[in-house]
């Protein structure tokens, strides 16, 4: 299989799990060398929202103008980009923005009961908590929005609860210290932070450990040998591997390696970033997400992460430095006691989220024999990494099942 970011990680897990014998083939130096080392670590079972939806294409053409400053567009308007731009769009009503939010959170909640299962088996050091996750809503408009999908969730067994100013500030009291402009918060106590590098790490070392996985790092996969319409080969830089089937868990590379066979994975490159500091007197013990501030923050053990923004800059990194910087000072402004913002061991990191037009991730079989996907899972990869790995070993396995018969 290709790639080992948390998503990858976790269907090698599955995958072994059901007798198979699995190679991960990973172009970085170590596992969650990418999107997966410093992502926002919230895993967020119940915020799901779609962002293919009616009240965000309002905002598009503010957002093509810059006015948004969470959201950076920046890139040439390549074929890719308007084939995926066409479908974006397509998604943007209100009955496919309801089904797309539905069919990601019936994921997500299978997630959720799928990690209480594993940490039975596998104790895993990763900054685990249950903290709960408040998103503040600071306009009339978002407090409708998500009074509807409060309704919504509630229908198909999650929990959540529209909270007044008072009720989130007695629920978390480190808002006080905060200067956002919320009038309201949506509150989910199923919701839990946790660092996904670390969580990664520790799965792939019991995967090493029980010999049920293979791991071949700093090795970049190339391409596909497709004979008979059936996966034969991995051509990396370095070698060739015969296979009976091949599972791409590379994010945004996907395109990359699947358009050349005539897939096309319809994945757009969305840029975020992260910084990690010592947390400060006034940290918050939930999840945080700000939405008129576009940031998170989200409590590791000792640490605070901040995270934040949804770029469109193709592959270019060069706006780095500075949208970190801008992140930084928004944290600095609205959290001000949240974090020790003077640490000299402050981590930045930007990354690169895989997105979907219609926010499900890819996940399953190909039309070519033995090739299957899971990727495309924009800024959920954590949190849905464990249904979508065990949904795709089983594919795998009624696939090995059918080739035995």
């Amino acid at each position: 299989m290709l790639g080992a970011g948390v998503v990858g990680v976790v269907t090698a897990w599955y995958l072994s799990r059901q007798g198979h014998a699995v190679t991960v083939i990973e172009q970085g130096e170590s596992v969650a060398a990418g999107t997966s080392r410093a992502n926002a670590g919230q895993l967020s079972y119940s915020f799901t929202d779609a962002l293919a939806r009616p009240e965000f294409l309002k905002k598009l053409p503010g957002v093509m103008l810059g006015s948004d400053p969470g959201i950076l567009f920046r890139t040439w308007p390549s074929a890719a980009l308007l084939r995926w731009g066409r479908v974006f769009l397509s998604q943007c009503t209100a009955p496919r923005a309801r089904d797309n939010t539905v069919a990601v959170l019936q994921l997500a909640m299978r997630s959720s009961r799928l990690m209480d299962q594993l940490l039975e088996v596998v104790p895993i050091e990763f900054c685990f908590a249950r903290a709960g996750k408040l998103v503040l809503l600071s306009n009339p408009e978002d407090v409708t929005n998500s009074g509807q999908n409060v309704v919504l969730k509630s229908e198909h067994g999650c929990v959540t609860e529209l909270l007044t100013r008072s009720e989130a500030v007695g629920i978390e009291p480190a808002l006080e210290e905060m200067r956002s402009q919320f009038v309201a918060a949506i509150y989910s106590r199923n919701d839990h932070v946790a660092d996904a590098r670390l969580f990664t790490e520790g799965l792939a070392e019991r995967l090493r450990s029980d010999r049920a996985a293979e791991f071949r790092l700093g090795e970049a996969a190339t391409g596909l040998v497709v004979e008979k319409n059936r996966v034969r080969k991995v051509v990396t830089e370095r070698s060739e591997y015969a296979v009976d089937a091949v599972v791409a868990c590379v994010g945004t590379g996907s395109a990359k390696l699947l358009l050349p066979l005539g897939i096309d994975p319809e994945i757009c490159p969305v840029r975020g970033y992260s910084i990690t500091l010592p947390q400060g007197s006034g940290a918050p013990s939930a999840s945080i997400s700000d939405l008129r501030n576009r940031i998170v923050l989200s409590r590791l053990g000792q640490s605070i992460r901040i995270a934040g923004f949804a770029d469109f800059v193709d592959f270019r990194t060069r706006h780095d430095e500075a949208r970190l910087d801008a992140l930084l000072a928004i944290a600095r402004h609205v959290a001000p006691l949240a974090a020790d913002y003077e640490a000299e061991d402050m981590q930045r990191w930007a990354g690169f989220r895989p997105m979907t037009p219609d926010g499900r991730p890819r996940v399953g079989p190909t039309r070519i024999d033995g090739l299957f996907l899971n990727t495309g899972h924009g800024m959920l990869g954590f949190t849905l990494a464990l249904a979508t790995g065990d949904a795709v070993a089983e594919f795998v396995s009624r696939h090995s099942l059918r080739k035995s018969h």
